[in-house]
């Protein structure tokens, strides 16, 4: 999942990198209120009565692992700002963190994440289903029942057919709906001529044989192999509902068919906004993860960071949308102001900031050589360069630490004060034979200075042991496909290293790993694994995981891939990215879900009229 403007790759998460639209306002602001004192409203029988153990005082960073202001009180408006857009408010359409987190307003799936801070929010939880999914001896299918009596904005019942029909259109007609992952499509046997419903408007699932739907409520996945991480890939909008008759293409973005608990107010307006009013068919007794307290939902699109800011530290905007934190004129302020740092909140992401050492480029193909790049890292000076302590925590392993399997004591390339073992990359580069030192070139997006900082970082340390580097910087709107994302052009342009960033798809290292550090996921445009790292070790290890169905086995497989790519040396890990967000005084129930990497948006209410 694409997670913040600076993580390339899946764009799936991330913002487009053009400049976003400013918007005149007629008035000025205020200066930001200071000194307001925040209140529990705490309520014995409710959800948040029941996590009070769990509830913190406004402080700073309580939000990261506790729940802030948590409360019942319904009513009102919540107002979120965006600075850039959605890359599509579809279900079926839509790859960026943000988004996936947003549509559950008006997006029901079939299964969801809890609503829960800390690792607890990584668990999956049936939404759409009455209950988890039930496989078969080898994982390779899987029986899911939907609840009964769940009803579309226009009180038409909700069946297993439209939930077909959703994925068939999201993961197999790329003429219409070009975002999003194509997991279903990878994975479902029976399906490989299958056009998707547009094809075959008459018989829209003619074909489409990968799923069953026996009756109106039962939905039979059949898998072209076993996949026993498959109940993941159902948290994914891509499987909200989508009746046939409602269908428009990329149109249908205009007043998506809500399941949830708010509906489209008018239509949404591409690059000004998007407003959400309440669904009354939607049942709230089928639907324990969604609280539903505000009375409305708008979203202001196309606003300046500084000014979005400025906004929520003013109390005229409630969330910043898209999730990645403050912008730099207001970041260190709030971080530094007595009054408002105890509403701000510096939590870590599942955002992984690194660096891919190329296995192909010379010299570079000689795993020497890649290991006398992790040796000479100055870790310390890479930190400095994504924000110091506020940006980011020093990395050595490669997954998040909110994954199962991640070992945070994997270091396998230690040095004093993490500045670097100068004398073992010298012994590295006499075993590659390049005793003196050896040229690439460092690959980064020209309009991310964070990741041309780090890139800067990197080629300082490395010239301490000879290793010469050249940084070429490329746009942020075709580095991911036609630049980094292209194995021709790295290996034409001797990109042996490229600033990179990745957040998982679904909370696991399979997750998190399989697209960047698997052979069979190296393609010819649009590659994760820039690296190109096509082990067969690996390889083995992520089809052995695919099959075990004990989670704890699962994870320490993944603990070896992540050991195993360490030892190949094909990333240098740099930090696990922390956001600095801003939450005004009257925002309620309040915390950093694990599973998306932000403020659970289904949670939140707010005691302002």
């Amino acid at each position: 999942m694409t997670a913040s403007t600076d993580v390339p790759g899946k764009t799936h998460h991330v913002i487009p990198a053009a400049s976003p639209r400013r918007r005149v306002l007629g008035r000025r602001y205020a200066p930001a209120a200071t000194g307001i004192a925040l209140v529990l409203l705490m309520t014995a029988c409710s959800k948040w009565g029941a996590l009070a153990d769990r509830a913190a005082q406004a402080e700073f960073n309580a939000a990261e692992t506790s729940v802030v202001n948590p409360s019942d009180q319904a009513g009102g408006t919540l107002r979120y700002a965006l600075a850039a857009d959605f890359d599509s408010p579809d279900p079926g359409n839509t790859y960026y963190a943000f988004s996936w987190n947003f549509t559950r307003y008006y997006a029901r799936t079939l299964l969801t994440y809890a609503s829960e801070p800390g690792k607890g929010g990584i668990e999956l939880v049936p939404d759409l289903a009455a209950e988890m999914p039930r496989p078969n001896d080898d994982a390779t299918e899987w029986t899911l029942r939907l609840q009964k009596g769940l009803r579309y904005e226009d009180g038409t019942t909700i069946t297993a057919e439209d939930v077909k029909y959703a994925i068939a259109r999201s993961n197999f007609d790329a003429r219409e709906l070009t975002n999003g992952p194509t997991y279903f499509r990878e994975l479902l046997a029976n399906s490989d001529d299958y056009r998707g419903p547009h094809a075959t408007k008459d018989e829209p699932l003619a074909g489409f044989d990968g799923i069953e739907t026996p009756d109106e409520h039962t939905l039979v996945f059949h898998l072209n192999r076993s996949f026993a991480e498959f109940p993941y890939v159902l948290v994914q909008p891509q499987t909200a509902p989508v009746p046939a008759e409602a269908d428009q293409g990329e149109q249908y973005q205009d007043h998506v068919l809500s399941s949830g608990p708010y509906k489209f107010d008018g239509k949404y307006r591409p690059g000004d906004g998007l407003d959400l009013k309440r669904n009354k068919e939607w049942d709230p007794r089928t639907d324990p993860a969604r609280p539903a307290l505000p009375d409305r939902v708008e979203v202001d699109i196309g606003i300046d960071q500084n000014e979005i800011d400025q906004r929520l530290v003013n109390g005229e905007v409630d969330i910043d949308l898209a999730g990645v934190g403050l912008g730099p004129a207001m970041k260190d302020p709030l971080i530094t102001d007595e009054n408002l740092r105890p509403n701000v909140d510096n939590p870590q992401t599942s955002t992984l900031r690194y660096m891919n050492i190329s296995t192909v480029v010379e010299p570079l193909d000689d795993v020497a050589c890649r290991r006398a790049i992790m040796y000479a890292a100055d870790r310390k000076a890479l930190q400095q360069a994504w924000g110091g302590d506020t940006g980011g925590d020093i990395a050595t392993q490669i997954m998040p630490p909110t994954l199962p399997g991640t070992d945070p004591s994997l270091d396998p390339y230690p040095s004093k004060d993490n500045s670097g073992d100068l004398a073992a990359a010298r012994e590295e580069l006499e075993k590659c034979g390049r005793p003196d030192g050896f040229s690439t070139s460092i690959g980064t997006r020209a309009d991310h200075p964070g990741e041309v900082s780090s890139a800067e970082a990197l080629q300082q340390a490395l010239a301490r042991v000879g290793i010469e580097t050249e940084i070429k910087q490329y746009p942020a709107d075709s580095y991911t496909n036609t630049q980094v994302g292209s194995p021709d052009f790295v290996h034409e342009h001797d990109l042996g290293l490229t600033v990179y960033g990745w957040a998982p798809d679904w909370a696991s290292g399979y997750g998190f790993m399989s697209k960047i550090l698997n052979g069979n996921a190296i393609q010819q445009a649009g590659n994760a694994n820039i690296a190109e790292l096509d082990d067969a070790r690996t390889n083995d290890l992520f089809a052995k995981a695919a099959t075990i169905d004990d989670a704890e086995e699962r994870a320490s497989i993944y603990t070896q891939i992540e050991e195993r790519a360490l030892e190949e040396a094909a990333i240098l890990p740099v930090v696990f990215e922390r956001t600095v967000m801003y939450r005004p005084p009257h925002l309620t129930n309040v915390y950093h879900h694990a599973g998306y990497s932000m403020y659970d948006y289904m949670s939140l209410g707010t005691t302002r009229e």
